[in-house]
């Protein structure tokens, strides 16, 4: 398996630091692996909107329509997903 590279790093740290603030998990964010599930681990679909609008703002994005569904936001690897996506329609 490849190593993570630093930018992906520093992504993944993003997206932690976003859920932190705004996932509102009853579990330490960093204490959960990158396909572990958030709405199991606690956050609902309302703190999800919080997360987009969050990760919209860290990010400089915007999550078209066809993406704002709760798969998008259910792991940090899901949330890499989308984000490397986005950043392929932007190129």
């Amino acid at each position: 398996m490849p190593e993570e590279s630093g930018e992906q790093m520093a992504v993944d740290e993003q997206i932690r630091q976003v859920l932190t603030e705004h996932a509102r998990l009853p579990v330490d964010v960093s204490a959960l692996n990158d396909h572990a599930d958030l709405f199991q681990a606690g956050m609902t679909s309302h703190a999800s909107v919080n997360v987009m609008l969050a990760l919209e703002e860290a990010f400089d994005v915007e999550f078209p329509e066809n993406m704002l569904r709760k798969s998008t936001f259910e792991s940090v690897a899901a949330i890499r997903a989308a984000l490397s996506e986005l950043e392929s329609m932007a190129v």
